[in-house]
């Protein structure tokens, strides 16, 4: 589609992870490799918004955090629900280094695609 990506446009993504099963997270943190293997890092955003029991993908010592912490490596944006987390008595500092917290993360959802991300729910 025109534009084609590029630095000066990248393509915009938004992933929600919401369910907590590792077969689940793991098929969204696939799905986000694919699409920065396609793109290339540099002509694609790509941000993952976990609310939910898909707050457990940003979690110290998950079996998924390696893999979420190299996604970051190449500037994914993770999001964690403030919501959930007082919900679920998360403290910020149960997540990995790096994540960003919102007050809700669906509100997060909406306001992206407001703002232009496509959103994609593998």
């Amino acid at each position: 589609a025109d534009p084609k990506p590029s630095i000066d446009n990248p393509r915009k993504f938004v992933f929600p992870i919401s369910e907590g099963s590792d077969e689940a997270i793991n098929h969204v943190l696939s799905s986000t490799n694919n699409v920065m293997k396609f793109y290339g890092p540099e002509k694609c955003e790509v941000c993952i918004v976990c609310y939910a029991k898909g707050i457990k993908a940003l979690q110290k010592n998950r079996s998924f955090s390696r893999r979420v912490k190299s996604l970051m490596t190449y500037d994914v944006e993770f999001i964690a629900c403030g919501n959930t987390m007082r919900t679920l008595k998360i403290k910020k500092s149960d997540l990995l280094d790096g994540v960003e917290v919102v007050t809700a993360g669906i509100v997060e959802l909406i306001e992206r695609q407001l703002r232009g991300w496509i959103y994609i729910r593998p």
